[in-house]
């Protein structure tokens, strides 16, 4: 079998998907960039050629995840530009929980303060994109981040989204936000 030669760009992007797919299942502290590189197929000195550090790797991974949010919301704003299209859009986050998981950790390795900087200011930024992409007031925005953090951490336990383990509970919680 021949294998495809792929560009640094089509790698470097290699790369970052199984970084997101890595820090999503082990967090920040939890991943080692040689675990990151065999997911990729790569070596560990290819991994810090191309990112440097492992910090800045998970700072272009918690990008990735951000860009991916603001993508879906503004797909969602395009049928519909109102709060109520956004939450429906939702559910492809949860259909793709590793973004969300990923974000988590970024929110509990703020303490670093890189991080800290880009998380803020990322999350900063989908305030901002909810605001204008709707119309929302600050405190419709409020509530609609805050039931979004409710399914990001239902997420995460794994309640809600695919293979969700039922639980009575979570799913009426779920009903009661209108996904």
């Amino acid at each position: 079998m021949t294998r495809v030669r792929l560009t640094a760009k089509e790698r470097g992007a290699e790369v970052l998907e199984a970084a997101v797919r890595a820090f999503a299942a082990s967090g920040y502290e939890g991943t080692k960039t040689d675990e990151i590189a065999r997911m990729a197929g790569v070596s560990q000195p290819y991994v810090i050629r191309l990112f440097g550090t492992k910090q800045q790797l998970f700072l272009a991974a918690v990008q990735s995840v951000c860009t991916r949010i603001e993508e879906i919301f503004r797909e969602a704003a395009e049928e519909s530009p109102e709060l109520g299209a956004l939450g429906r859009n939702y559910k492809a986050l949860l259909g793709e929980p590793e973004l969300l998981l990923v974000l988590l950790h970024g929110f509990s390795a703020s303490g670093d303060p890189a991080i800290g900087d880009c998380v803020r200011e990322r999350f900063g930024s989908i305030y901002t994109l909810i605001r204008d992409l709707t119309g929302a007031t600050p405190q419709e925005a409020r509530e609609f981040l805050s039931a979004g953090m409710l399914l990001t951490v239902m997420s995460a336990m794994q309640v809600i989204g695919p293979n969700a383990i039922p639980m009575p509970w979570a799913e009426e919680i779920e009903g009661t936000l209108g996904n």
